[in-house]
């Protein structure tokens, strides 16, 4: 049987180290705040709003809402951005995609102030990302994927990781951050040939295709580290993650379970970014200085 890698216990880690952090903030006089803002009532949305605004409460984080209609306009969309943008009192803010059909997504996500925009949206956070530098914060659910690492002592370095799924949300990312970690990475997709082949050389083997039972038993080998991104139903409409847990569970060395795995922690993760911009902000106004990008992120 695998080693069952728990999010709980990662999320609950990151957690603790929050609240000390948020009550320091609230001591001095600043207070962690994050702004969500969804459009409609789509399923996945509310869940994740929910489970955000609940984490980050647990942290000692303020938490706004913004719920719009499903018909709002690109320009009543960009209004509330731009008052979030001018709102010191906010710190984070967290627009649930994909947007509506016909809004430009592109210059919508890019609206938003890099220094509050901590779930790497706007094309500067991409940027720094590629750059390989700690300076813009890294999308939520690749640095929750990386926590597990972290958690639970895994090296990387020279290890052959491969990730299925290729989106700017997952895939590109992760990829990037195990290079960072001196880990040798290939990405597939859905136009990949052969994928067992491939995802059977791997020693870590991360899956965001968005499918269930994208990972079967012909797809691991004995050993190996499996990170279960995915997020689907199953067929008894059960919640289930991209890999067939009972079929693959006896063979691969450690796995996720989803429920329970990465979901767990991307939004503690989400959490830890809000208090490292409320800090950097801090710091910055403590100092009398002004609220520069460069600066702000300098000290994160």
């Amino acid at each position: 049987m695998a080693k069952l890698l728990s999010g709980k216990e990662v999320a609950e880690n990151i957690s603790a180290e929050l609240n000390a952090r948020a009550e320091d903030l609230k001591a001095r006089g600043y207070s962690p705040c994050l702004s969500v803002i969804r459009i409609g009532d789509r399923p996945g949305d509310c869940s994740y709003e929910r489970g955000a605004v609940r984490r980050c409460e647990t942290a000692g984080i303020k938490c706004m809402t913004h719920h719009l209609p499903k018909d709002v306009s690109q320009d009543e969309l960009l209004s509330l951005i731009d008052e979030l943008n001018g709102d010191e009192s906010v710190h984070g803010v967290l627009l649930l995609r994909p947007l509506p059909r016909g809004m430009d997504e592109d210059l919508v996500v890019n609206r938003l102030r890099p220094e509050k925009d901590v779930d790497c949206m706007t094309d500067l956070s991409m940027s720094g990302l590629l750059s390989g530098g700690r300076n813009r914060f890294m999308p939520c659910t690749a640095e929750a994927a990386m926590a597990f690492f972290d958690y639970y002592g895994i090296d990387s370095t020279g290890m052959n990781a491969v990730v299925i799924g290729r989106s700017l949300v997952f895939g590109k990312p992760a990829a990037l951050m195990l290079v960072n970690r001196n880990a040798t990475v290939t990405v597939c997709h859905t136009r990949t040939r052969d994928l067992p082949s491939i995802t059977r050389q791997a020693d870590i083997l991360i899956t965001a295709a968005g499918h269930a039972n994208t990972v079967t038993a012909e797809h691991v080998s004995p050993g190996q580290i499996v990170i279960d991104v995915g997020i689907n139903a199953g067929e008894d409409g059960r919640l289930c993650g991209d890999a067939a847990f009972e079929d693959i569970k006896d063979i691969v060395g450690a796995i996720t379970p989803v429920p329970g795995g990465v979901g767990a922690v991307t939004t503690s993760i989400l959490a830890r970014h809000v208090i490292e911009a409320c800090e950097a902000a801090a710091g910055k106004r403590d100092n009398g200085n002004g609220l520069t990008e460069k600066e702000i992120y300098s000290a994160i």
